[in-house]
């Protein structure tokens, strides 16, 4: 590699580092991050190999990291004539990705959560209703239900915040800036 292009790795590397940190604070591998971050500065779509190239990580864990981007819709599969081997391209449109990927995780969140609160509630108040419940215990009970409902509140807000989201009317409240031509 020539002095030139070292220099460009060099002044690449804070920004690719900056991402492998910011994965990490997601719940993802600092490698991930790197491995984003170096495709992010590529022109051309590029295969495991030319990736390992890149990142000095096994073909293994390149593999896995590309199959998690790809979940993840940060990194996505591209077809090239005459070439065999599978291509990989990084998502540029960082909005999109935020979007797909905050909905997903909080589409998880709601769905994960409502099954559990609607249990939990079934319990509370087959619980209530047991004639053999103190008035302690029922106090304890409703207690327990009144917070429950402030929980449902905060789903049916998040469930609103993801539709925001997905329709894209958050866009109208907070534009993205247009890049200068």
């Amino acid at each position: 590699m020539g002095s030139h292009n070292m220099k460009i790795e060099e002044a690449r590397r804070d920004y690719i580092e900056s991402l492998a940190e910011t994965m990490e604070m997601y719940g993802l591998s600092p490698s991930m991050g790197r491995l984003y971050g170096i495709m992010l500065f590529q022109d051309e779509p590029m295969t495991l190999d030319q990736m390992m190239d890149l990142t000095g990580m096994s073909k293994t864990s390149m593999s896995t990291g590309v199959r998690a981007l790809s979940r993840l819709k940060l990194v996505h599969k591209k077809w090239q004539k005459g070439v065999r081997k599978d291509l990989y391209e990084a998502e540029h449109d960082q909005v999109s990705s935020f979007v797909e990927f905050f909905c997903g995780m909080w589409e998880q969140e709601i769905e994960l959560n409502q099954r559990a609160l609607a249990r939990t509630e079934k319990n509370l108040n087959r619980l209530l209703a047991d004639e053999s419940t103190s008035p302690e215990d029922a106090q304890k009970l409703e207690a327990d239900l009144k917070r429950l409902s402030h929980a449902k509140q905060y789903y049916h807000w998040l469930r609103n915040l993801v539709d925001v989201f997905e329709s894209g009317e958050i866009f109208n409240h907070v534009p993205v800036p247009k890049e200068a031509d």
